[in-house]
């Protein structure tokens, strides 16, 4: 989700009719030039989404290393200076001089547009890099870019600005012995990467999570040496796609135990240069179905994700319809009066991996989106065709299992069509719109908008205070269906649903059936989901995301939907008064208003603190007492946490034990100390849930006794607190100790110094003195709901597109999977992985309302 970015409104650009075009008009760009001056033909928008794309494009060049036999470890490092690294065991990029063009090779390809060993040349068969532009791409769009070889025995090097040699390539050190392979490090171009030049650990490690799924046997590890983010994982996975499918429906209720694994060879004609030969192509097809409604289907040629399918897509759609529909008819399944499954019913609730090995493959844009090889369909199809048949004919029962959960599918899709019928007609026949809704003037949908908001009270309010020309008001009452657990035609049932459909006035549901969404259709350009802020008002809009997100994808997609964000706080202070958006906002207030008024100084009377100082470690304080809060909520205290740190580092695991109403609190640096102590006590068991009635009974038996209870924390907050506190130090502040029971660490001074000093034992003390005076003279009102809030006050804080803040909701491949997950976690029929998720983050819950 992004903040809404603000644009002037009512401006056009004047053109003249006075401009020049003629020869001296005409340009060509020359090498990287073009790469530098057009981005976006080769990365996509520079972005964050185009800075890490950069990495994948470096990243591929190894994998077809690994394609072509040659590497099994990759290594991605992100490094302090803000460069990253990828590095590999493969061949090493050749180094010597190459005749025809009279420059060492590795310059050669890191250099020239369109120059590499993918061209059919024989390097590499099966390859994902095809045009010869990413890595040189990367290396035009960096500020700096260097190459290391480890190849014959030595180590060379060479090194580039903005894509342009500044040190040839040279020796630097000898290899060790049998050693080769080839490091990238790049710094990207602030100029061009003008969002952000930082890189996301968690991005990062999605995409090399797939790669190592793609690749079995392949190890990849991901290292951030930031200090601010330190963490390191590595990737590898010996049953490879398999092991994929199977961690994409573990939050699903699945309709059989095991993926249908089809894999298979066909070889087509390959042209190189005019000289036509035969290759093999590799197909691997994994499936699982599960008992929801979503179809998931991830396609990857070469290891290469493609977002938008193509056609080995095609080639497995049609293939598992067509092997369905044959075998059902062929066993009795279905009656042969009875219609075809249609593609929609028999993927209903599948979650798929297909990936293709192959030469020479084609897409229909350099970031590689869409296989376009047209004889791939053929090939993908007859693979999974005959699999399908044979994995039928051995397994009849999981057959049926599959045809009933799409025969079911066919019936729910018909309901389905009769109900989006009736809510057609109901549009046609009753008026159109809504009663409730109230409608804008405006009928261009790029300047309306429509607010969905929760309850008639704020609803009231808003109806009031919006703008008639541009903003409609949608009032829900009530919470809307959880469409995750319902099939579409019950959705339609839904009062709020039918609402919210008939307004926006696009339809629902995918496909090409009458009343199915359709985007050009919609009447509003913004979405936009406005609740209270309270638990309600969360869980209405996640149930609104939830229906959009899974029954209106592509309004998501197109970036229609967003999520208002009205103020947290109404912070009234003499006669001004300010709406606070957040806690974060409001501590930083109070933090500037606080700090204004004091002064912090040694014991001693010396070395005061630089008031803008006094603000940085407040800062630090703060993000500290969000980790003092989850430490205390697991039943620790930082202070202890604090005092069992061994040489400034702090413990890793804290162990709770309970014997009958006494608890004591253990904390362990390292794992292996953890062991030793739970080895040296006998009758003490570490456990994270209660032990079963059997278990309590053996262990008795075993011992003699039962067992003391323990809880095991892994402290997690451990090095976040490490980082805040070595920014404290940073500022001056000695942290060791930060609590004291003798001596004053500091003395606060008030105002004009007319009070006596107050000591301060512990550093959060400074902090709370500090919220103390900022709140003098201050009335805080927080505002649970949006009916709290007058007309006037919510247009301006929340409606007004002047001075409004707006998320806008994403849903594109990079966030597709996590979304779904988190779908399935939050909204789905089991309980397990919802429970799960809540015990790992119920500690990180502000402003709970209970």
């Amino acid at each position: 989700m992004s903040e809404e970015s603000k644009e002037p409104e009512g401006e056009h650009t004047k053109v003249s009719g006075e401009q020049k075009y003629g020869a001296e008009q005409i340009d060509k760009l020359e090498g990287l030039e073009a790469v530098r001056k057009r981005p976006g033909m080769y990365i996509g928008d520079p972005d964050v989404r185009g800075l890490h794309h950069c990495v994948f494009e470096v990243l591929d060049n190894s994998i077809d290393e690994h394609l072509a036999g040659y590497c099994d470890m990759i290594r991605v490092a992100l490094h302090v200076d803000g460069s990253a690294s990828i590095s590999d065991n493969g061949r090493g990029i050749p180094v010597d001089t190459h005749q025809k063009f009279g420059m060492p090779a590795v310059e050669l390809v890191l250099t020239s547009l369109h120059a590499g060993g993918k061209f059919g040349q024989g390097a590499y068969k099966y390859s994902g890099g095809l045009h010869g532009v990413g890595a040189k791409c990367v290396n035009a769009l960096s500020d700096w870019f260097k190459a290391e070889v480890m190849r014959d025995g030595k180590v060379h090097s060479i090194t580039f600005e903005r894509g342009k040699t500044t040190k040839p390539l040279e020796v630097i050190g000898n290899a060790p012995d049998g050693h080769t392979g080839t490091t990238i490090t790049f710094f990207p171009d602030a100029t061009i990467f003008t969002d952000t030049i930082q890189f996301e650990f968690d991005r990062l490690a999605k995409r090399l999570r797939e790669l190592a799924f793609l690749n079995p046997g392949l190890t990849i590890v991901l290292e951030d040496e930031r200090p601010e983010s330190q963490q390191k994982e590595s990737f590898f996975y010996a049953r490879g796609i398999e092991e994929f499918v199977e961690q994409l429906g573990e939050s699903k209720t699945l309709v059989h135990p095991d993926p249908v694994i089809l894999k298979g060879k066909r070889q087509i004609e390959v042209d190189y240069d005019g000289k036509i030969t035969q290759d093999d192509v590799y197909a691997d097809v994994v499936f699982q179905y599960n008992d929801g409604y979503q179809d998931q289907i991830l396609c990857f040629a070469n290891s290469i994700p493609n977002a938008d399918g193509g056609t080995h897509l095609s080639g497995f759609r049609g293939a598992l319809t067509r092997a369905i529909n044959q075998y059902a008819k062929a066993n009795k399944i279905l009656k042969d009066k009875d219609p075809a499954l249609s593609g929609d019913d028999v993927r209903e609730g599948i979650v798929c991996v297909i990936s293709v090995k192959m030469p020479n493959p084609r897409f229909s844009s350099q970031t590689k989106d869409k296989l376009v090889n047209t004889e791939i369909e053929g090939v993908v199809g007859s693979i999974v065709y005959e699999g399908l048949q044979t994995y039928f004919d051995e397994n009849p029962n999981l057959a049926k299992i599959i045809i009933d959960k799409a025969v079911n599918a066919a019936r729910a899709r018909e309901a389905a069509r009769k109900a989006r019928e009736t809510v057609r007609k109901s549009v046609l026949s009753g008026g159109g719109l809504p009663g409730k809704l109230a409608d804008c003037s405006e009928r261009d949908p790029a300047k309306s908008e429509i607010y969905i908001v929760e309850g008639d009270s704020a609803g009231g309010s808003a109806k009031s205070g919006r703008n008639r020309q541009t903003q409609a008001i949608l009032p829900l009452r009530g919470k809307v269906i959880n469409v995750e657990k319902a099939r579409l035609h019950k959705a339609l049932q839904n009062k709020e649903i039918q609402a919210m459909i008939t307004a926006i006035g696009a339809g629902i549901g995918e496909g090409d059936q009458e009343g199915a969404f359709d985007l050009s259709k919609v009447r509003y350009h913004k979405v936009i989901i406005m609740t209270d802020a309270d638990v309600d008002g969360s869980h209405i809009r996640t149930l609104l995301l939830t229906f959009f997100c899974r029954h209106m994808s592509e309004l998501v997609k197109a970036g229609y939907l967003y999520i208002a964000q009205p103020p947290l706080y109404k912070v009234s202070r003499k006669k001004r008064e300010e709406y606070v958006q957040d806690d974060a906002a409001l501590s930083r207030i109070l933090i500037s208003l606080g700090s204004e008024d004091v002064i912090l100084r040694r014991p001693d009377g010396s070395d005061a603190v630089d008031a803008d100082l006094l603000k940085s470690i407040l800062e630090v304080l703060v993000q500290l007492g969000r980790y003092k809060q989850t430490v205390e909520g697991h039943g620790g205290s930082l202070r202890s946490l604090l005092d069992a740190r061994h040489d400034g580092k702090l413990p890793e695991f804290m162990v709770r034990v309970r014997e009958g109403n006494e608890e004591e609190v253990h904390y362990f640096p390292t794992e292996r100390e953890l062991l030793d102590f739970a080895a040296g006590n006998r009758d003490l068991r570490l456990f994270d849930e209660d032990l079963s009635e059997e278990e309590l009974a053996e262990f008795k038996e075993r011992w003699g006794s039962m067992p003391r209870r323990a809880v095991k924390y892994e402290l997690h907050e451990s090095s976040a607190i490490t980082r805040l506190l070595a920014r404290l130090e940073e500022f001056g502040v000695k942290t060791d100790p930060f609590y004291s029971d003798d001596e004053p660490l500091y003395e606060m001074i008030e105002g004009d110094g007319d009070e006596p000093p107050v000591a301060v034992h512990n550093l959060f003390e400074i902090l709370d003195r500090v919220f103390e005076i900022g709140r003098r003279g201050m009335r805080i009102q927080r505002f649970k709901g949006l009916g709290e809030m007058n007309a006037k006050e919510l247009y301006s804080t929340t409606m007004d597109p002047a001075t409004r803040k707006l998320l806008r909701v994403r849903l594109d491949e990079e966030n597709l999977l996590e979304a779904d997950k988190m779908f399935d976690v939050l909204m789905g029929d089991i309980v397990e992985p919802r429970k799960r998720f809540i015990e790992d983050n119920a500690l990180n819950v502000q402003n709970l309302d209970v």
